[in-house]
């Protein structure tokens, strides 16, 4: 038996519900199709080939929206990953239907923190042993609970608190299965790749842990980030690209001998589709083109959305027209709930609910000009400028600030072009993903909005109001206007 053995280790992260290919410079980019085709393709010219997914394979289209991600289910299980591990949005039709749809996939779903409070009972299996060629791959999944926020509906869910609780996890785990001669050991993380290398600082290299595939920040690279001999990668968002790992396994000394890693482009030049599922996806398709083709409206131009951490085009247009429709002085509008770079001109329900999939209530908190200053600061944060997922907002129009990011100061911030009143009262909305996470999210402490007026439930769907705005305004248009303007020098 040869002590060197050859692996190939595709990966995808946040896939998102991105089924369908985009034309591109008349050139076909991405979709499930051309992936799964070229993941057969080398299945069949490597035969040690493992395909992995680490997290949010759910939301950003109909397609999965349309049937609370049973059809991404079944266009998976058309693909037949070999194991995934869960993102912070599989958890986002709620814990017992991310359970049922378990049921309903054909492959392994591993988490090694998710559990239930009152007996620390694990609801997914933590690891999986997946033998191929001679070889025995340990893969084990983790999340955190700065990923976890949407559990907050949960009471009785509970996930491990910080990074250094999910390396001595990760020990055990290790300590117990390194006896059965692991030759590869991969955690599928869905942390972001800034927290990933925090885990890796914090993993004993006795552990053997030898690579960590990520998710959660989006994270385009052109090679692997390497802390503490351990190699960090991830494959940036959707299908346009699949990580690929090929690696030479010394199976006497159970670590790699040598690798390379690149992401691969998915395109029509060198991905063949997979008829198989263009059929699973067509039946879906037909249905959500049947109930999504209506037209909504039509806006003066497209409008965009490039970035969650600047002022955009559609966040100021999102958080205006709730601002107007529901009377509030202030709307913080979840940046990172706008999950399209560009709506228009042509509006179509599809497109509304592409960009808009997580509708939410609004909430009515009343704060003082303090507060809201304190809230401000926090937002625009050094963290938030470091490439990583944080929460971030888009405000309507009447309020204004200019951050200097050097200092990390905010310089100016007035409302109504006077300057916001430290003890003036604002009527400020937010979605109830961001009240249920306010302290977490905001850095004031949630009681002290209590003492001031109880918050109010003002709407029962921000979706609701978006879409009747839209419909009833033709050609609408929205300039960047410097309500957050950042000083960069």
């Amino acid at each position: 038996m040869s002590r060197y053995k050859k692996l190939t280790l595709l990966h995808s992260n946040d896939m998102h519900g991105d089924f369908t290919a985009e034309a591109i410079d008349t050139s076909l980019v991405g979709g499930v199709s051309m992936l799964s085709g070229y993941i057969d393709k080398v299945r069949r010219e490597e035969p040690n080939t493992l395909y992995c997914i680490a997290g949010d394979m759910f939301r950003g289209s109909v397609i999965d929206s349309e049937f609370k991600g049973l059809s991404t289910i079944e266009i998976m299980n058309a693909i037949a990953p070999d194991v995934v591990t869960l993102g912070n949005h599989e958890t986002d039709y709620g814990i017992a239907h991310l359970l049922f749809l378990e049921k309903c996939a054909k492959f392994p779903i591993i988490n090694a923190n998710l559990y239930i409070k009152s007996n620390h009972t694990r609801l997914f299996k933590p690891q999986i042993v997946v033998e191929v060629g001679g070889m025995k791959i340990l893969f084990i999944g983790v999340l955190t609970e700065e990923v976890m926020a949407q559990t907050k509906n949960e009471a009785i869910i509970g996930s491990f608190v910080d990074i250094h609780e999910a390396a001595q996890e990760i020990g055990k785990i290790c300590n117990t299965y390194n006896a059965i001669d692991i030759d590869l050991t991969v955690l599928l993380t869905h942390i972001g790749f800034e927290e990933d290398k925090k885990l890796a600082e914090q993993l004993d290299p006795a552990w053997g842990v030898d690579i960590i595939i990520g998710g959660h920040s989006h994270t385009f690279i052109e090679e692997p980030a390497i802390v503490n001999s351990i190699a960090i990668v991830q494959a940036g968002t959707g299908t346009d690209q699949i990580g690929r790992f090929d690696l030479v396994i010394d199976t006497y000394n159970n670590n790699i001998e040598s690798y390379t890693w690149q992401a691969v482009p998915i395109d029509q030049s060198t991905c063949p589709k997979d008829p198989d599922i263009e059929k699973v996806l067509g039946n879906y398709k037909q249905h959500t083109d049947q109930k999504y083709g209506r037209t909504i409206t039509r806006l003066h131009r497209a409008l965009s959305h490039p970035s969650r951490n600047q002022e955009t085009e559609l966040g100021g247009l999102f958080s205006d027209a709730v601002a107007e429709s529901l009377g509030l002085d202030i709307m913080f509008f979840g940046s990172g709930s706008i999950r399209s770079k560009e709506m228009g001109p042509l509006v179509l329900y599809k497109d509304f609910i592409e960009c808009l999939p997580y509708d939410d209530s609004v909430h009515l908190l009343t704060v003082t000009g303090g507060q809201l200053k304190r809230m401000l600061q926090f937002m625009l944060r050094d963290e938030v400028w470091q490439g990583e997922h944080n929460e971030f907002y888009q405000i309507s129009r009447r309020l204004k600030v200019v951050y200097h990011i050097p200092k990390s100061e905010i310089l100016e911030l007035t409302f109504d072009e006077e300057p916001v009143d430290e003890d003036k009262l604002y009527k400020v909305g937010i979605q109830k993903y961001h009240y249920n996470n306010f302290t977490e999210f905001f850095n004031v402490p949630f009681e002290e909005i209590v003492a001031i007026k109880k918050p109010l439930i003002i709407s029962t769907s921000t979706n609701d109001i978006l879409e009747e705005y839209l419909s009833t305004h033709q050609h609408l248009d929205k300039e960047i206007d410097g309500r957050i303007t950042l000083i960069r020098k």
